[in-house]
């Protein structure tokens, strides 16, 4: 990046008028200023980062501090380098400023501490979202750019009074906004953040305490709204940093999170986590769906994932009866009250597995305190081990347990059932059971495996965690031999170990010794970044998580502080409940609801086709109204011009996408492959994403009821030019 010698404006002849120096003169010297500091940022950054680099690793909380500014600092050099001048979305004029006020995706300062740029995130960037003509919060006039390979290809000016009009201003017949919405779609989410709107920027800025629901129709601005507001929290809420748990964002499914991963960091965010619900749990990504209907249902509870405390708690019963364990020292009484003080040793909330090493440790506790004997405690512990007797009752009593048995045994054990969830009746129970396949796992088990994990947490981790202290010991004892060969080899050469500055008493303290063991070489286990505890977690498409889905979402989010964004009217198995009721009874409590009305994005053309189709089935859904027209009519035809109609498409819209939607793998049905700009797609798997282009294929073939009618309304409002339905006959 150097100081501008061309203009920044790259106007088309069309847009001439727009070139006129008195509009843009002012511009062109304030994108001078941010060049020159984007390189001087860029130079500080790099030698900053590398310093870093080179400075001593440390341990404990120094290495983690370090971590976390090199990933800082690293995050802010891709971001600048990423987009240089174009961080700049806008400008606005405030009825009491003298100068524009410049607002972008980051904030940047000069070398004299003048704010050229305000990060967008920031209240004093509020009123360039959120002002309206009925509400100008402040602004005489706004301006928003159109960015195109480094250089501003048009943009917007609004004027909210008459003071606005003598600060030369460019009008125009569209907003910035409605010109955006007739753009061409690609394989990513396009940048919307210049674009926002006054209802969906409150939304994004509303506070983080407890749940808040963005309940919208197809095109509203949903998953702009849920991207953007995961950006803001973490900017504007100190309570929810990296160092407190961060952010989660819970898409729909995989090609959704393909399509929208460069928007956050478009935003300035690149800590937020972002998976599926199937991503939270290993076993996720090979599960098919649940065949039966019954078996989905019945699992589908949050009832049946609370059940896994009592299985587990089965496993956890103290011996009832006392015994004697023999020692080199005396043969020592170890009663029932001892066993059970042992088992309460464990504090609330320690995984089962985890838990077994400290009971463990508290009955060598008891058992020493019963001996005169002043016995060493490795040497006590180290026979207590090899007691068959001993760790054969504790192993019965409290057994490390694998999740996946764990859950196994439900479905393969029916006495074990009907004690762990007394409510099903005994049909119910022989429809869960499958004996001769316990483990195959489906969708419906991921939430239940995902209770049994997090509350057993790994049988491993014991015993990592004894190697761990085996080898720290051992780096200890070797430090130490080598620091006494070193005081050794000092004293005989006539070193004086007690004049407190030399080597001698450096090797001797404590502190020196300890920093000499290197705990980075030590066995460790990879930490599981979908684990948790998140300080807030963001879900899109929630109309779709069953009850026992949230409790995995629940049990990663202990501050309850969530973004719930979806639409009743495109739950695929219904959703007659209001939200307030789904959540309390999945166990949240303080909610509020936002409402997003208008659709931006899909033409009224193709609305008029697929509202009748969802209100058939539900007649209050709630469908948006469309804020403008394409001009072009829905198209019915047949699959056999399916090639023809794509063929002439492509070519008439060299920058355009376009999805073919079919019931069922739409590849194998001998339509076109995948290619960057056709997909091939399920209703299901369309969900979130959208297309210049949509062909349906045999909507009706989607399937009946509830299911079908959702399909074929979420297809066809994907659309957001034009609409095929083609039928085979």
């Amino acid at each position: 990046m150097h100081p501008l010698t061309t203009s920044v404006f790259d106007l088309p002849d069309h847009l001439s008028p727009k070139a006129d120096p008195a509009l843009i003169s002012g511009d062109e010297g304030h994108f001078a200023a941010i060049a020159a500091s984007l390189d001087q940022a860029i130079t500080e950054l790099s030698g900053r980062l590398e310093a870093e680099h080179r400075a001593p690793g440390g341990t404990g909380r120094q290495a983690m501090d370090r971590d976390a500014e090199i990933h800082r600092l690293t995050a802010r050099l891709r971001a600048l380098r990423r987009f240089g001048l174009d961080l700049c979305l806008g400008r606005m004029v405030g009825a009491d400023d003298s100068e524009p006020v410049y607002v972008g995706r980051l904030g940047l300062t000069d070398s004299a501490g003048r704010r050229l740029l305000v990060d967008w995130r920031s209240p004093a960037a509020e009123p360039f979202f959120g002002a309206t003509h009925a509400h100008p919060m402040g602004l005489t006039s706004r301006r928003r750019y159109r960015w195109n390979r480094g250089l501003i290809s048009d943009y917007w000016d609004e004027v909210f009074t008459a003071d606005g009009l003598e600060q030369h201003a460019a009008l125009d017949d569209q907003s910035a906004f409605i010109a955006s919405l007739g753009g061409s779609r690609s394989a990513r989410m396009r940048d919307v953040l210049g674009t926002l709107q006054a209802d969906q920027d409150a939304i994004i800025r509303a506070g983080s305490r407890g749940a808040l629901v963005v309940d919208g129709g197809p095109g509203t601005g949903k998953t702009v709204v849920a991207l953007h507001r995961s950006a803001y929290l973490l900017y504007s809420d100190p309570r929810l940093n990296q160092r407190r748990g961060g952010v989660l964002f819970v898409g729909p499914h995989r090609p959704y999170l393909d399509y929208v991963a460069d928007v956050l960091p478009s935003l300035g965010e690149e800590g937020v986590q972002t998976c599926t619900v199937r991503d939270l749990v290993a076993e996720g990504a090979d599960a098919p769906a649940e065949t039966d209907p019954e078996v989905a249902r019945l699992k589908s509870s949050a009832d049946m994932v609370k059940a896994i405390e009592k299985a587990v708690r089965f496993y956890e019963e103290p011996p009832a009866q006392g015994m004697t364990v023999s020692t080199d020292w005396a043969d020592i009484r170890l009663s029932a009250d001892d066993w059970a003080d042992a088992f309460d040793a464990p504090g609330p909330g320690t995984p089962h597995n985890e838990a077994r090493e400290q009971i463990w440790e508290e009955l060598v506790t008891i058992l020493r305190e019963k001996l005169d004997d002043d016995v060493p405690a490795e040497l006590f512990e180290q026979q207590l081990r090899h007691d068959e007797e001993l760790v054969t009752t504790l192993n019965r009593a409290w057994p490390m347990i694998d999740a996946a048995d764990l859950v196994g045994d439900l479905w393969s054990n029916r006495a074990y059932l009907r004690m762990c969830a007394p409510w099903l009746d005994p049909d119910e129970v022989r429809t869960l059971q499958r004996k001769h396949a316990p483990q195959a796992w489906t969708v419906s088990d991921l939430p239940l495996l995902d209770a049994a994990r997090q509350r057993l947490g790994d049988p491993e981790t014991a015993r990592r965690k004894r190697r761990h202290a085996a080898a720290l010991a051992a780096q200890r004892e070797h430090m130490a031999q080598v620091v006494d060969n070193l005081i050794s080899a000092a004293a005989d050469s006539g070193a004086d170990g007690d004049d407190g500055e030399g080597l001698v008493t450096m090797l001797r303290g404590a502190d020196a010794q300890v920093s000499l063991v290197n705990e980075g070489e030590l066995p460790t286990a990879e930490p599981d970044v979908l684990a948790g505890p998140f300080a807030h977690i963001v879900v899109d498409e929630a109309q779709e998580l069953t009850d026992a889905e949230w409790q995995m979402l629940l049990l990663r989010c202990p501050s309850r502080s969530f973004t719930i964004v979806g639409d009743r009217a495109q739950a695929r198995h219904g959703f007659t409940e209001s939200w307030e009721e789904r959540l309390r009874r999945i166990g949240l409590d303080r909610i509020g609801v936002a409402a997003l009305n208008i659709n931006y994005r899909t033409p009224e053309e193709v609305m008029a086709e697929a509202e009748p189709v969802i209100r058939a089935e539900l007649p209050d859904a709630n469908v948006p109204a469309s804020v403008r027209s394409s001009g072009v009519p829905v198209v019915h035809g047949s699959t056999a011009d399916l090639h023809s109609i794509l063929d002439t498409w492509l070519a008439a819209h060299a920058d355009g996408t376009a999805c073919v939607i079919g019931a069922g793998d739409t590849e194998e049905g001998g339509f076109r492959p995948m290619t960057p700009r056709v997909r091939s797609l399920t209703p299901e798997l369309s969900k979130g994403l959208e297309f210049d282009l949509v062909v349906l294929i045999d909507p009706e073939e989607f399937g009946e009821g509830i299911a079908g009618a959702v399909d074929r309304y979420v297809a066809m409002t994907r659309a957001t030019r034009q609409l095929v339905i083609l039928r085979s006959s």
